[in-house]
């Protein structure tokens, strides 16, 4: 269960309890430390960070705040060392000291009192091509004492297309507004919680969406666009009015321009997409579940998964936006080849290739169980700021497309305000210095490690080796004989789970090669690839790789609704409240399931774009061809007992779209093959001695998917 701190409102502040923190000199930079401990039974463990290669649920309310969950976090931290690192995305102003007590912001400002507004600002943008440069609406609220007193406060900023067609959040919050146009209730919990502690909240309506001009482009030039011109504005070099058009010209002349972007799905790959850029004033940014390269949200290396951006444009779009972007829709639909081709309109929307741009420190999130915004998106992204240096942290949850704040609340709210009082307002308060990632080992149990993917991670290849039954085997370091094969016809009617169910028993639609029971816990960290020589006897073929873990064990149930949370009648509240804008928010409980495998990851790709991804290809029936492509980003251990199998299959009915005439393929075995990031490399691989057997799985402990399916939220 997610052990709820409840913050409540007394006397005009926020209580809270902040753990006591050290303070170290002015202008050093102290970058991922580390610490080994597991919060198995712990209410709080402190997060830390590091690397990587790229719905909407509404909710009935009942039930009051239970007091005995208002309890002081209790923090155990070992520091074993340190990195020295000087880094744009932890210089920052001197905080007031009046907001600062025991190492953290304190809530010391009224949030009934605070001043909320709306400023437009220039895009320099005319995406809706009506002759005039786009005008973003920036709905902000910031206490009212600092500008009286003359001090300047840095900025939480989340830009989103959400806040009127779908909502953020567990409870899919949209922005409301008072008769005169006014925001009153902003969605989340960012204002309440932060504006009392010396912070604005600035919700940026992205480009076409809501009370904001343009059209959305999907994560194109306008809709980052309209995300930094804000970051601009806020630092003096854009210009903000007081209308949509014409209007006075607004300075932000209460802020220090350090500003943090954060936000989940969308949000967070807008923050992704704007660090990218290397915008100035930009400190860190927070994205959570958030995509890297949206063409790994629609493609996989050649293989689509069946939808386009421009039916995710008209969803989030304005009614005054549909009636005048056919234009953009246009682009869109033409720019998203159908077979997979990676054109300029994916080149546009890669910030991967633009980490090299990024000033900003970064602290990622992801559910290694997220099939909505898949975890290369993630581990693609980390890679490359792990190549430029950039500081950075991480966690990594059990769940699916989930925000932290509804599956690690209490740890998750205090981590969230340690990084930003750090990256934002400064202060030494030891979060630069704890281990660089938090990983969910187990449903509410944790670990950290100090970099990721931890030290002496390896690329190993395993090789499949065909057994007594035809489609199952061995899999290992050894080489297979010379010309083995092994062949499989294209079922698109079957899946993942359907290929997995039943590892003992042959089957023509898939190739099953497992390990055997492991003599020694076996962890996988990082991003994997799959090798194959293919022959298939159509002109055109897909291909299909995951891993699972045979063995029982109780897991977060990723697929199922709630993507590995429940959703209880009770709330908690995070922060200050006034009419209109609640800082309470129903609790969560952990949703687990008993299973006897468990699917990790998985990869896919059409065996056409085998030379290159810009161009695919027609096949020639009967001839070889040899691919390389991804398996979703992991960090999982195959426990001692548990087997490791690799099955190799076509279509992924759940997933990918299927040729119009399924082939017949052979493998060449000794042209497929799996790199695997091992902790420890080849040596780490050890199955127990003895004659090879299947895995066994009972009928019902089978996974079942009823998570929701292609969202964005």
């Amino acid at each position: 269960m997610v052990r709820s701190l409840c913050v409540r409102q007394v006397g005009g502040r926020v209580n809270r309890t902040v753990p006591t923190q050290r303070k170290k000199p002015p202008g050093w930079r102290i970058v991922f430390p580390r610490r080994v401990t597991s919060d198995n039974d712990r209410r709080s463990a402190l997060p830390g960070r590091e690397p990587r290669s790229l719905a909407l649920r509404h909710r009935t309310q009942g039930g009051a705040v239970n007091p005995a969950k208002s309890r002081a976090l209790t923090v155990l931290l070992t520091v074993v060392g340190c990195v020295l690192l000087s880094a744009p995305g932890f210089a920052q102003a001197a905080v007031p000291a009046s907001t600062v007590r025991d190492g953290g912001s304190q809530p010391i400002y009224s949030f009934t009192n605070a001043i909320r507004e709306t400023v437009w600002v220039d895009t320099g943008i005319d995406g809706d091509g009506d002759g005039h440069t786009d005008r973003v609406a920036a709905d902000i609220i910031r206490p009212r004492e600092p500008a009286q007193a003359g001090q300047k406060i840095p900025v939480i900023m989340d830009a989103s297309p959400y806040y009127s067609c779908c909502g953020r959040g567990n409870e899919s919050q949209v922005k409301t507004y008072d008769a005169q146009g006014r925001p009153v209730g902003f969605p989340l919990y960012y204002d309440n919680y932060f504006v009392p502690r010396g912070y604005a909240v600035v919700l940026v309506d992205l480009t076409g969406t809501n009370k904001s001009q343009g059209c959305v482009d999907v994560g194109g030039r306008s809709d980052i666009a309209s995300a930094r011109a804000v970051v601009d504005w806020l630092n003096g070099r854009a210009g903000g009015y007081t209308a949509s058009s014409g209007g006075s010209a607004v300075r932000p002349d209460w802020t220090n321009g350090s500003v943090g972007m954060i936000g989940k799905s969308y949000d967070g790959t807008i923050a992704d997409g704007v660090a990218a850029t290397g915008v100035a004033g930009l400190r860190t940014i927070v994205p959570i579940s958030a995509i890297s390269s949206w063409y790994d949200y629609y493609r996989s290396d050649g293989a689509s998964f069946g939808s386009n951006p421009d039916g995710l444009a008209r969803t989030v779009e304005s009614s005054a936006a549909s009636s005048r972007c056919a234009a953009v829709h246009r682009r869109l639909v033409s720019g998203a080849a159908p077979n997979g081709d990676f054109t300029s309109l994916w080149t546009e929307r890669d910030y991967v290739l633009s980490a090299g741009k990024v000033r900003a420190s970064v602290f990622a999130v992801h559910g290694l169980g997220d099939l909505n915004v898949k975890t290369i998106n993630l581990g693609q992204w980390w890679d490359a700021l792990a190549a430029h240096n950039v500081p950075r942290k991480l966690w990594l949850s059990q769940t699916g497309h989930v925000d932290p704040f509804d599956y690690r609340r209490a740890q998750w709210v205090d981590t969230l305000h340690r990084w930003f009082d750090h990256t934002l307002l400064g202060m030494d308060n030891g979060i630069d210095r704890e281990p660089m990632v938090d990983v969910e080992r187990h449903p509410d149990a944790w670990t950290t490690d100090p970099v990721w993917p931890p030290s002496g991670t390896a690329n190993t290849v395993l090789r499949p080796v065909n057994g007594q039954t035809p489609g199952l085997g061995q899999l290992g370091t050894a080489t297979p004989p010379s010309g083995s094969t092994a062949t499989f016809t294209d079922d698109p009617q079957l899946g993942e789970q359907d290929w997995a169910a039943q590892p003992d028993s042959a089957s023509s639609a898939r190739l099953l090669y497992d390990t055997g029971p492991l003599a020694a816990d076996l962890r996988l960290s990082g991003t994997g690839t799959v090798t194959v020589t293919a022959t298939p006897s159509t002109s055109a073929a897909r291909l299909s790789a995951v891993l699972v873990d045979y063995g029982p064990t109780t897991i977060r149930d990723y697929l199922g609704n709630g993507e590995g949370i429940n959703t209880l009648s009770t709330k908690s509240c995070w922060g200050a409240d006034r009419p209109g804008d609640s800082s309470c928010y129903y609790d969560t409980q952990t949703a687990t399931t008993d299973v006897d495998l468990e699917v990790f990851s998985r990869g896919w790709a059409d065996l056409g774009h085998y030379a290159s991804l810009a161009s695919g290809r027609t096949l020639t029936p009967g001839r070889a061809y040899t691919m390389t492509f991804r398996l979703s980003t992991v960090d999982h251990v195959v426990p001692q007992g548990h087997h490791l199998a690799l099955v190799l299959a076509g279509t992924d009915g759940g997933e990918i779209t299927a040729p119009s005439h399924p082939p017949t393929i052979t493998l060449g075995l000794g042209g497929t093959s799996a790199s695997l990031p091992v902790v420890g490399g080849a040596a780490a691989v050890r199955p127990e001695p003895g004659v090879h057997s299947a895995p066994a799985v009972r009928p019902d402990h089978l996974p079942r998917t009823t998570a929701p399916v292609g969202r964005l939220g």
